[in-house]
């Protein structure tokens, strides 16, 4: 599909990759990887012909369709969330509004015979058959579905996409690309600002995507799920396997090592033959063996080692006084915004050395939670901070609480004391930033420059509790690991509010799950919360199918008194009659969705219909509760 052949690109006379080839073809899903400021984002740029290359050429298929998920969106103001999901389908949408026009005349005109009259009816069907290629009868339904699995609720479809903060902007972009069926999507940092569920049901979809994908992503753990090929650019050069990144990090180290081994044998021949020219070059009947050893040596081609670059921040939280044995005591705790209530009367104890995940879909109150920590806000309740407790507080706005018109140097010094004004610019090499870097305006900087300076100016203030919001947004998977392996090092309190499914594993001892204004405790780490919520869904799954699910032949009857036998055959009565409703419901729901699907417009005019709709569905929900309490009974017989 896509040829890139020998492309460069340079800043300031400063190679950010130079003269890299590769072909993309229908099925590889390609993780393109590297450190920040290594030049994915303008590779992605490159490939989407938003940006020209210095040198080089792209070749690809006619009409090859591109969808790009860029990190600056913009919408139209006074579109619904469902409103804006449309626009993926430009040419359907065209096609629809000629035959809302067609069946507009039919209805009203009254010239049957004429020429033109026919000419509708022939214009009518040959619209009608376009709509049918472009599968326009299953659009709606589609789009609910992808918007559904992107953690959007049925109740914000028709909301303003203004109303919304830029995750789920850019959940809805991310929607529209999934739905244009693209030859090529290219998606820089989708997993950002989904939540776990959300991010599995992503991998699901681009597991089954047919074209060609390629992501620019620091979610070790997503990337291992999804890709099938690794592109890593480092110093400039392109390194291309066809494995996940896991397997790709293991094979590239396994090479390099190969290679070492091979360099060290040939310099060793090659010490070897220039002792011998030296010592026959003495000799003047050996002048003509010297003089062949010199020809041989410069045809020997030298053994390359494939550079790697290491650099890496250096990070450690050292834990300024032992606090007290409750470092966080949070009663009764609410927070409204509006008329939306976004946290219930919460209550939580968090004694000193816990290490705790908060955990949930987007907009459940996780962050807002530790905003009320840190007193960010009103709210009703109280929090009270333990005995000698020292917060630190990363939060995930990062720009919203760094000065982008001062210098890194500045904004060190500005958060320093008058005991560590003198290290800012070490700790500033230690976070990659050295040399002429400290003089740059922090509004230059990348999304994960940001994050190390937000991590550095953090290390200023003296801690003993640490409450980071999605530290890991932006970090490269080396600055990552180095991150994660300072936390789990780290002998403090820690609150770690994180989507990042690798960054988690091992980090926490306890899981609390954000959800409907209220939280539930997990005692045990992601990987258990993860196992735990599996097997909820799974359960709600099996409550939808109940109608399929027959009795398994018993091997033992029990002997019930008369009584028993009377109470239970009014149960299985009871029991029949539900699931007969539950099938009628059942029918008369999935008639009203075909009925969705295929008249869209006509439908959503009618507010009796969408009222009765939903009233079906709450009935179900109610008939099947009562269906689970009625087997719940009949099995204690």
């Amino acid at each position: 599909m896509l040829n890139i052949h020998n492309l460069s690109v340079s800043f300031g006379g400063t190679y950010l990759f130079e003269e890299i080839t590769f072909r993309l073809g229908a099925g590889d899903r390609v993780g393109l990887v590297g450190k920040n400021g290594a030049g994915k984002s303008t590779l992605l740029k490159i490939l989407a012909r938003d940006i020209a290359p210095d040198t080089g050429s792209i070749a690809t298929e006619k009409e090859i369709r591109i969808g790009f998920l860029r990190q600056d969106i913009d919408f139209e103001h006074g579109r619904t969330v469902l409103d804006e999901a449309y626009q993926a389908f430009t040419e359907i949408k065209a096609v629809e509004k000629k035959l809302d026009q067609i069946n507009h005349q039919l209805a009203t005109r009254i010239d049957y015979e004429t020429e033109s009259y026919s000419q509708l009816i022939e214009d009518l069907s040959d619209y009608t058959h376009r709509f049918e290629l472009l599968d326009g009868y299953n659009y709606v339904g589609n789009t609910e579905k992808i918007l559904l699995g992107l953690g959007f609720k049925r109740e914000d479809f028709n909301n303003l996409t203004e109303t919304f903060s830029g995750g789920w902007r850019m959940r809805i972009e991310l929607a529209k690309l999934l739905l244009q069926n693209n030859d090529v999507l290219l998606l820089d940092e989708p997993t950002n600002h989904l939540d776990i569920e959300s991010i599995i049901w992503l991998e699901n979809f681009l597991k089954n995507y047919p074209g060609v994908v390629v992501i620019v992503s620091h979610d070790k753990m997503f990337l291992d799920n999804v890709t099938n090929r690794t592109i890593e650019i480092s110093l400039g050069k392109a390194y291309d396997f066809n494995k996940p990144y896991t397997q790709y990090l293991t094979l590239r180290h396994e090479i390099r090592e190969k290679q070492l081994a091979t360099q060290k044998n040939q310099q060793k021949k090659i010490e070897e033959t220039e002792k011998l020219i030296e010592k026959f070059r003495a000799k003047a009947s050996k002048a003509s063996m010297a003089q062949s050893l010199i020809k041989k040596l410069d045809k020997v081609e030298r053994i390359e080692v494939d550079e790697d670059d290491n650099s890496v921040m250096s990070i450690s939280f050292p834990v300024s006084k032992t606090p007290g044995k409750v470092v966080i005591e949070a009663e009764s705790v609410t927070k409204k915004f509006g008329h939306k209530t976004i946290l219930k009367d919460i209550n939580l104890l968090v004694e000193r050395g816990s290490k705790i995940a908060f955990v949930g879909q987007n907009g459940q109150g996780k962050s807002t939670f530790i905003k009320a920590i840190v007193n960010e806000f009103e709210y009703q309740g109280n929090i009270k901070l333990g005995h000698n407790v020292e917060l630190g507080y990363f939060a995930q706005n990062q720009a919203e609480y760094l000065d982008g018109e001062i210098t890194l140097l500045e904004t060190m010094e500005n958060a320093a004391t008058d005991t560590n004004r003198s290290k800012v610019r070490d700790m500033l090499g230690a976070f990659l930033f050295r040399g002429d870097d400290v003089e740059k305006k922090v509004k230059v900087l990348s999304g994960g420059e940001r994050n190390r300076l937000a991590l550095c100016k953090l290390l200023l203030q003296p801690i003993n509790v640490l409450i980071m919001d999605e530290p890991t947004n932006h970090l490269d998977i080396k600055s990552k690991n180095v991150l994660k392996a300072a936390l789990q090092k780290f002998e403090g309190t820690l609150l770690i509010v994180s989507h990042d499914r690798d960054f988690l594993q091992g980090m926490s001892n306890i899981v609390y799950e954000f959800k409907d204004q209220n939280i539930k405790e997990y005692l045990g780490d992601i990987n258990f919360f993860l196992e735990q919520r599996n097997a909820q869904n799974m359960r709600e799954f099996e409550k939808k199918d109940v109608v399929t699910v027959k009795e398994t032949p018993k091997t033992e009857k029990k002997t019930l008194s008369f009584e028993a036998q009377k109470a239970q055959k009014t149960l299985q009565n009871k029991l029949s009659k539900i699931e007969s409703l539950i099938q009628e419901l059942e029918k008369q729901i999935q008639q009203d969705d075909l009925a969705l699907a295929s008249h869209y417009d006509k439908h959503i005019e009618d507010a009796h219909f969408f009222t009765a709709y939903e009233q079906k569905k709450k009935e179900l929900d109610r008939l099947l509760e009562d269906w689970e309490q009625v087997q719940t009974e009949l099995d204690h017989f």
